[in-house]
């Protein structure tokens, strides 16, 4: 079945940066034809050759690993129509423009999903088109399940493409090559084996003027709601039957539905900001006095909570997800703490117990272990057997949008996710709410707030 793009937001920034790049690898690839149409749907008034200027500049500044050869077939197959996103009439316009099947991209913010999605089911999509929302969805877990209403009336699920790139990345991915195509570490994922699991996104990366979203969602729902809950999801699900949109949608929605939220807020969750620092070479301002930050808001820029998974598996194991911005370092991982042996021969010895840590960006997988060493031959080292991962062939917007030329919705998270995801986050945004748990501060360029509760292994 031929597609054409329809990109609702076509001028915006996430269009710019990530869509357009997607679209000149998979080109590059060979996997889109010269056929394929890209109409961009913006407030622009642009026709389409001042749209095509535009993005040949974005595709210079954010694709400069493609040839310009092939940025130039991009810029050749893209279109422009100025509408409001919200008008049925609109985007009615926008779909009788395309010849063939539509992918309806939303790169919209998530304030307008809602009236977006309701103009679009009353402009109606044909038969066959596919609908791609992109993260967060919603604002809560009301308006999920009102998002998703809308969505089963636009589009059967398996056309439904709620996007979180994280899925995208080549070491997520592998957390499930790693688990089901290898014997050796499915007998030992589980809470007779496993101390704890930690899922980190620390960044150096400030504010970077995005004021204007950032500051109404803050660190727990832009990086822990979806992102880091997805990765929970993908580490602590059963075997999948097969490895499909069907397959992983229902092991990943079993276990969201066990995840118990914090136990005890103050002592399970941290939220706090940054100040004034030095990041490397940058110094960066106190996020309450960069523009367009409200600090009577409270913004988080840091975001942490321990979580239980109540099953079988996992009883009793803490999943600790945290994220932070303005931080000393970036780190970006996953790591399974491992129990200690339950008897230790070498007496003398008191080893720090096996850890496995999943890098992501750059991508590896480190197993820490405990070895004999070179001289006694008694004694006992440590030892880290690590492998760099090859960077991939698509960056994870281009697999994303391969993914959704095909149809294959395997990479996306299903309706049910989507809502048990704000069920689990909804009891610690009222707690902050309520100022049961203070807002910490620390200074950029920092370890963070709480240094003692990060890992010890850094």
């Amino acid at each position: 079945m031929k597609r054409s793009f329809v990109v609702l937001g076509g001028s915006g920034d996430l269009t710019g940066r990530l869509l357009l790049r997607g679209l000149a690898e998979l080109f590059e690839a060979g996997v889109l034809d010269e056929e394929v149409d890209v109409l961009a749907v913006s407030r622009e008034e642009w026709d389409d050759q001042q749209y095509r200027d535009w993005a040949r500049r974005r595709l210079a500044a954010h694709a400069p690993h493609v040839p310009e050869a092939t940025r130039e077939r991009v810029v050749g197959r893209l279109g422009h129509v100025r509408g409001d996103v919200t008008a049925a009439a609109d985007l009615r316009r926008a779909l009788d423009r395309v010849q063939d099947v539509p992918v309806v991209y939303l790169a919209l913010p998530n304030t307008i999903f809602l009236p977006t999605l309701e103009a679009l089911a009353e402009a109606g999509l044909p038969d066959g088109g596919i609908v791609a929302v992109e993260k967060p969805f919603g604002r809560d877990r009301a308006d999920a399940r009102e998002l998703n209403r809308v969505l089963s009336r636009l589009a059967p699920e398996d056309a439904v493409f709620r996007i979180d790139h994280f899925l995208a990345k080549q070491t997520v991915l592998n957390v499930l090559g790693l688990r089901f195509a290898n014997r050796l570490f499915e007998p030992v994922w589980n809470s007779a084996h496993v101390e704890q699991v930690e899922i980190v996104f620390d960044e150096t990366l400030g504010l970077e003027g995005r004021a204007g979203y950032y500051d109404t969602a803050g660190a727990l729902r832009d990086m822990l709601q979806n992102h880091l809950l997805q990765l929970l999801a993908l580490v602590a699900m059963e075997p999948p039957l097969t490895v499909d949109a069907a397959g992983l949608a229902a092991r990943k929605g079993d276990v969201l539905r066990a995840v118990r939220p914090p136990a005890d807020m103050a002592r399970d969750t941290v939220r706090a900001r940054y100040t004034a620092g030095t990041v490397g070479e940058r110094r960066l301002p106190d996020y309450a006095a960069e523009e367009g930050v409200d600090p009577g808001r409270e913004t988080e820029t840091y975001a942490e909570f321990t979580v239980t998974v109540d099953n079988w598996r996992w009883s009793g194991v803490p999943f600790r997800l945290r994220s932070g911005k303005a931080l000393g370092a970036d780190r970006r991982e996953i790591v399974i703490r491992f129990k200690p042996v339950p008897h230790l021969a070498f007496t003398d010895e008191n080893p720090e117990p096996d850890v496995l840590r999943l890098r992501l960006d750059p991508d590896g997988i480190a197993l820490e272990v405990n070895l004999n060493g070179a001289g006694d031959p008694f004694d006992l080292e440590r030892r880290v057997l690590d492998i760099d991962l090859p960077p991939a062939g698509l960056s994870a917007y281009g697999l994303l949008l391969r993914e959704m030329l095909a149809g294959d919705a395997a990479l996306s998270i299903s309706d049910v996710e989507a809502e048990e995801s704000w069920r689990i986050v909804a009891p610690v945004l009222a707690a902050w709410r309520a100022g049961e748990v203070p807002l910490e501060e620390y200074p950029a360029g920092s370890d963070g707030p709480l240094p003692d509760r990060h890992d010890q292994g850094t």
